[in-house]
């Protein structure tokens, strides 16, 4: 089974509208709502691809009782743990018709050492045949190492991998060998210090996380694709397909759950890849979360060639 955790939800409120102007009454032509969360985006993604999950992580009140009926609707398993005080946040987007768009996400509720200690117990019971993912940010009064901790009690199982989160929570959790992990460029950049101006930059960067334990490295590249670093230290580049972008949000959690999806069947790790590319375009290209048929188109569009570093 595949486990994803989002500690800090939210139901994501689309607001749609002409154009907005701050201090006065502005009226939305359109409104959407989902609900948000990278590890619950995965979870959303892999049912369409027709894998199941569960999604863990902390609700509450009246939002994250919302939240917890919609995936169920969606046809997602829940093992959320409920908060007895405070709201599963809310998040308020304004898009406006010349592509501008404000965002004002909500705080969500307190995490006490209580409630921490029970969903790490939860990684405990992750088995060998099992996948942890962990992927977003975490409140503030969460630790640092929190993201390790939950590793080492899944990993202490036999359980695999996946990270997907900011320098300060992924790092710690390399030491756990992740079957995969999943920064964009900036993120990579930030990791290593340095701007990644040209190929070069990119396969050493891939590499320093890969030393660092990681299996396998997707780093993506918005509209340029991937840059994927295997377990055998071989690089490719992966092409994107050709669209109109509509919505971007979510196209990294997409490219997480194509990955995954052809991996645990049983095809090559860059096959896999190319997969969560098709996957992230597939979001990036449509208001909602992509269906399969969808994805499977793109991925016929997928190119990719392998790299080869100087000196190798």
């Amino acid at each position: 089974m595949i486990y994803t955790v989002t500690t800090n939800p939210a139901l994501d409120y689309v607001m749609i509208t002409k154009k907005a102007a701050l201090g006065q009454l502005n009226r939305a032509s359109r409104e959407l709502h989902f609900c948000g969360g990278k590890g619950i985006n995965i979870s959303v993604v892999l049912k369409h691809m027709g894998v199941p999950s569960v999604c863990l992580g902390f609700v509450s009140g009246y939002v994250g009782d919302e939240i917890e009926r919609e995936l169920q609707r969606e046809g997602c398993r829940t093992d959320f743990i409920h908060l007895a005080e405070g709201c599963t946040r809310i998040n308020v987007k304004l898009k406006e018709s010349n592509g501008r768009e404000t965002e004002i996400n909500g705080n969500g509720p307190k995490i006490d050492a209580e409630h921490q200690e029970q969903l790490l117990r939860q990684a405990e019971s992750v088995g060998e045949d099992d996948v942890l993912i962990l992927s977003g940010n975490i409140p503030d009064e969460m630790p640092e190492d929190f993201y390790a901790q939950m590793a080492a009690r899944a990993t202490g199982r036999g359980a695999k991998l996946v990270v997907d989160a900011e320098k300060r929570l992924l790092l710690p959790a390399l030491q756990y060998r992740p079957l995969l992990v999943k920064p964009n460029q900036k993120e990579l950049e930030g990791i290593v210090g340095q701007k990644i101006r040209q190929l070069s930059d990119l396969q050493e960067a891939a590499g320093c996380l890969q030393r660092m334990g990681a299996i396998h490295v997707l780093v993506s590249l918005g509209k340029k694709g991937a840059y994927f670093l295997d377990s055998d230290g071989k690089g490719f580049l992966l092409d994107a397909p050709r669209g109109t972008v509509i919505n971007t949000v979510g196209s990294g959690d997409s490219m997480v759950a194509g990955f995954l999806c052809r991996y645990l069947r049983g095809e090559t790790a860059v096959s896999a890849a190319a997969y969560g590319v098709a996957a992230g375009s597939a979001r990036a290209f449509s208001e909602r979360f992509p269906e399969k048929k969808a994805i499977d188109v793109l991925y016929e569009e997928i190119t990719y060639h392998k790299t080869e570093r100087k000196g190798a």
